[in-house]
This record gives structure tokens, C-alpha cells and sequence, in this order.
């Protein structure tokens, strides 16, 4: 493979945020790559229940302020993590052997896909596009352009027709 350092034997990473085009790229995925090991990726905001949290010097922090900040973030990583099982089921239906992840965001969504693509040494990265296009820019989103711009393997991408 020219302009990658190695050829990649882990599974396909499929970026999933439960959406119409997220659904039919890990479908259609499924149909080209099956029988393929595959990782279903939802990427979920770590620490959001403590920026939804007030922490004014005016005011002091207390112990249920922060339990609170807990319980919200363990709730968004718990739907995250059913998120992510419900595209690997979809992908599993498509022949897929899939294996369902809700991740903590490390920058963007970009940099999480790329950072564990690299983890696990991926065959190819799978990424959605919601098939928009703008005569004045590239007709992928930004996540889409991040992910073929660094990525360490081959990127797929599926285009969502409208």
C-alpha cells in the first residue's frame, strides 16, 4: 500500500453516531468488507457534566456538585456504549464480526479514530459522509478530510445518498 508505513491485519474501524448515514455506511461497509473483524466507534464528550456544572469562584463547589458531574458523564458514556451496540449489531447483521467501543473524545472525533486505528493496527478506517456538497469546498466533512489526511491506513468512504 504506497503512503503507508505498513499494511494494516487488525479490524475495520467504523466511526458511528447513530444517524441515517452513520447506519448506512456501517451497512454498506458490512456488504464490501465482510467477513472482516470490524470495531463500532462511538466517540462521546468525556468531563461534559463538569462543564454543565457551575464552578463559579463566588460559589463553592460541593460533594453533590460533583457526584452529580459524575452521574451526568457515566450517563453519556452508558449511551454512548449502547450507541455503539446498536451499530454493531447493524454490522453484524451485514456479516460483520463486530465488536462495539463508546470512546472518550482525545481532541476530535478525527484524532480518536486515527489514534486507535493506530492502537490496533486497522485494516481500514470506515467513515460516513451525509453526501452534502458545496460547489466551494470539498464534498466531505471535516471529520471525513482529518481521517483521509493523517489516516494510517486505507480510509473508506461511504457517501450517503440523498
Amino acid at each position: 500500500m504506497s503512503g503507508h508505513s505498513r499494511e494494516g491485519h487488525g479490524p475495520v474501524i467504523i466511526g458511528f453516531d447513530g444517524s441515517q448515514p452513520a447506519t448506512y455506511a456501517v451497512t454498506t461497509a458490512a456488504s464490501l468488507l465482510a467477513p472482516a473483524p470490524a470495531v463500532i466507534v462511538v466517540v462521546w464528550e468525556a468531563d461534559l457534566g463538569f462543564e454543565l456544572v457551575d464552578y463559579s469562584p463566588a460559589f463553592p463547589v460541593t460533594p453533590s456538585d460533583t457526584r452529580g458531574a459524575l452521574e451526568i458523564d457515566q450517563s453519556i458514556y452508558e449511551m454512548a456504549q449502547r450507541l455503539a451496540e446498536t451499530g454493531a449489531e447493524v454490522a453484524r447483521q451485514g456479516g460483520l464480526d463486530a465488536e462495539a467501543l463508546a470512546m472518550a473524545e482525545d481532541g476530535t472525533v478525527a484524532d480518536t479514530l486515527l489514534r486507535l486505528a493506530g492502537e490496533r493496527h486497522a485494516r481500514a478506517i470506515v467513515v460516513g459522509t451525509h453526501g452534502r456538497r458545496n460547489p466551494l469546498h470539498e464534498p466531505t466533512g471535516s471529520t471525513a478530510r482529518a481521517v483521509v489526511k493523517s489516516a494510517p491506513c486505507p480510509v473508506v468512504l461511504i457517501r450517503y445518498p440523498r
